[in-house]
């Protein structure tokens, strides 16, 4: 019998440190759910060879695993510099537009053309991941003139962070378009929109998929003010919700970081969505073998908070240590788990009968010992409404004979996806599933199986829940 199973799932960037085999599946085996592709660095070729080689591993090993597109956004960023500037408190900086000459002694231009629009005399910039903070002057024509607050080294394409300024970029840009278009033809399971500002946002990356006829599922990307200000339309519109705190953390005041991400979690298992924590859960291994202490605390209050899923973003696609971070990553989430979670899932709206129907297999599986919850869908809803509602301790078990659902139920929090054809009798299918558990060795004589799926009334078939004893 296997011991109890990892309910928090595991999200890894891919890049050059795990791009080889041997790498991709190490990660597979020490517990990596879900692979991201960053497409700010990733090439269009290298795509193309690391989507087939990831699903090629998977299959040989028979892990479920799922592929995470995560488009650059728009993204405001300085241009190309000949030389570093050294940049001191008191410094006058100019950002240009549209090839604008500066006569200042410091300069860089800006890839965003209305910058000089959205922004006002008072504003605070804050470049390079606000490492460098400038306070705005004065606009003329194409130039912006800034006043340097804190010292840094600036260097060519360097992210630009405006907080509380709206800008009038387009949700989508012509790169995010192209490398959707590739993400559909290799069928990722899930497009994730950097910098989603509000719902109309998310609708259109979905006009877009509905277009191309992609399946993929939308991750919304939560990573400034506005997000958060819309936060409850923006967690409807979404499929899967992502708490990007590298750039959250910059646009809002760092104490207000962990108040949100608790908030987040908590309006995700209540409309009923899965939601990932992300951004240097452990940055300090990029170079280091062990995480600091704070880091570990950090990654516990994720698990206990019950998301869905953490990720890894540089500590897997250009750290020293990938496979060593996601040893950390199962290690931390197995034992928080087993000492309880928050119960964020108690909230949870209920607000059709099939949401009901599952709620009540849950507290039927929350009385029993040794229970497990055994769910067959077509489409991932019934395993997102049992994952959303956080049982106690009993696994789930989501079987289809889909392999696209297969593949994107693999992010629900304790579920664990099983590829089955199905049967026309709906018992059949049962009993076919309670086979390969025993055969498996996931069930055992003794096991409570709360079993979510239609049965057969007269001529029709309707939702039930069965309570089996394995013999």
């Amino acid at each position: 019998m296997l011991g109890p199973m990892r309910r928090t799932k595991i999200i890894c960037t891919i890049g050059p440190a795990t791009e080889k085999t041997e790498t991709l599946r190490q990660l597979l085996q020490e517990g990596a759910d879900v692979f991201r592709l960053n497409m700010s660095h990733a090439k269009h070729p290298w795509v193309r060879e690391i989507v087939p080689r990831i699903r090629q591993i998977a299959a040989e090993i028979s892990r479920p695993v799922a592929i995470l597109l995560d488009t650059q956004g728009p993204a405001i960023r300085t241009g190309d510099l000949k030389t570093e500037l050294n940049l001191k408190p008191g410094d006058i900086l100019e950002f240009t537009v549209r090839g604008a000459r500066s006569e200042e002694k410091y300069s860089v231009d800006v890839n965003y053309e209305g910058l000089v629009n959205d922004i006002s005399v008072g504003d605070i910039v804050l470049v390079d991941n606000g490492v460098m903070r400038l306070l705005v002057l004065g606009k003329k024509r194409n130039r912006i003139r800034c006043k340097v607050l804190t010292q840094g080294v600036l260097g060519s394409r360097r992210h630009i962070n405006l907080p509380g300024v709206h800008v009038n970029l387009p949700p989508l840009t012509d790169k995010d378009r192209e490398d959707i278009a590739l993400g559909v033809e290799l069928k990722v399971d899930f497009v994730a929109l950097s910098f989603a500002r509000k719902k109309s946002d998310l609708q259109e990356l979905r006009r877009v998929l509905k277009k191309a006829k992609s399946s993929a599922q939308i991750v919304a990307k939560i990573e400034d003010q506005s997000a958060v200000r819309h936060i409850t339309q923006m967690i409807e519109a979404a499929d899967v919700v992502m708490i990007a705190r590298g750039d959250l953390g910059i646009e809002c005041p760092m104490e207000e970081l962990p108040i949100i991400q608790r908030k987040i979690v908590k309006r995700c298992l209540r409309i009923g969505k899965p939601v990932i924590v992300a951004t240097h859960m452990l940055e300090s291994m990029i170079e280091n073998p062990m995480p600091t202490r704070a880091e570990i605390t950090d990654v516990a209050n994720a698990v206990f908070e019950q998301a869905d899923a953490i990720m890894l973003s540089g500590e897997t696609s250009t750290g020293r240590y990938p496979i060593e971070c996601v040893k950390v990553f199962d290690r931390v989430a197995r034992r928080i788990e087993r000492s309880g979670g928050a119960g964020y899932g108690q909230d949870a709206m209920l607000e059709d009968n099939r949401q009901k129907t599952v709620a009540s297999a849950i507290v039927l599986a929350n009385s029993l010992s040794r229970s497990k919850i055994v769910v067959f869908t077509h489409h991932g809803t019934m395993a997102r409404y049992a994952s959303n509602l956080r049982p106690a301790t009993a696994p789930i078990f989501a079987f289809t004979g889909s392999e696209t659902v297969f593949r994107q139920i693999v992010i629900l929090w304790g579920t664990h996806p099983v590829m089955l054809d199905f049967a026309e009798n709906p018992n059949d299918t049962i009993e076919a599933a309670i086979a390969y558990l025993r055969k498996q060795k996931l069930t055992e004589p003794g096991d409570h199986l709360i079993v979510l799926s239609d049965m057969l009334g007269g001529r029709d078939k309707v939702d039930s829940v069965q309570l089996r004893m394995v013999e």
